[in-house]
C-alpha cells in the first residue's frame, strides 16, 4: 500500500453524515469510500496501488455504463419493431379499403404524406418516441426539420404543430 498522507478538509455536515453511514454499511472505512471516489475521478494514478474493492467498484461502473448503452440500442430497436407492427397493421387496414394512394394516383391526383402521431412519426425516423420528443423539444424549429429530413427513408422533412400534436411533412 502507498504511503499515505493526512490531508484536512471540511464537509458540509449532512455529506459527512452520508460519508459515515455509508462506510458503515460497506464495512469499511470513510477513507476508503473517498479514495474510491477519487480514483472515480481522476482514474489511475501513478505510484498508487488499487485496493480490491476500489478496483471492483471501477469494474463495476464500467459493466454499468456499457449495459445502460446496451439496454438504449435494444429499447431503440424494440421502439423500431413496435413501429412497423403498427405499419404492418395499418397497411393491411389500408389494403381492405377501396379508396388508397394508388387510386389518387390513377384519378389524377399525386399521394400526399399524411401527418403522423409522435409513436409512428419515430418509427419512420428510425428512433424512439420518447428520443423525437426530446429532440423536437431542445433543437430549434430549423434544427429539428434537418434532423428529421436526415432520418427520413424518403428525405422528408417534419415540423411538429403543437395545435394538433401532430408532426407534417414539410411542403
Amino acid at each position: 500500500m502507498a504511503d499515505r498522507e493526512s490531508i484536512n478538509f471540511k464537509l458540509p455536515k449532512p455529506l459527512a453524515e452520508a460519508l459515515r453511514a455509508a462506510a458503515k454499511e460497506r464495512n469499511t472505512t470513510a477513507t476508503n469510500l473517498v479514495i474510491q471516489g477519487l480514483h472515480h475521478v481522476l482514474g489511475a494514478v501513478d505510484g498508487v496501488e488499487t485496493d480490491v474493492e476500489t478496483h471492483l467498484h471501477q469494474i463495476e461502473s464500467s459493466l454499468e455504463e456499457k449495459f445502460e448503452a446496451k439496454l438504449e440500442a435494444i429499447t431503440t430497436r424494440l421502439a423500431q419493431l413496435e413501429g412497423a407492427m403498427m405499419m404492418l397493421q395499418r397497411n393491411q387496414n389500408t389494403a381492405r379499403k377501396p379508396r388508397s394512394a394508388y387510386s389518387n394516383y390513377h384519378s389524377g391526383q399525386s399521394p400526399q404524406l399524411k401527418p403522423h402521431k409522435e409513436e409512428d412519426l419515430a418509427w419512420r425516423l428510425g428512433t424512439s418516441a420518447d428520443n423525437l420528443r426530446s429532440k423536437q423539444q431542445s433543437l430549434n424549429a430549423q434544427d429539428f426539420v434537418r434532423w428529421c429530413q436526415d432520418r427520413d427513408p424518403s428525405k422528408v422533412a417534419w415540423q411538429y404543430d403543437s395545435k394538433d400534436g401532430l408532426y407534417h411533412p414539410v411542403k
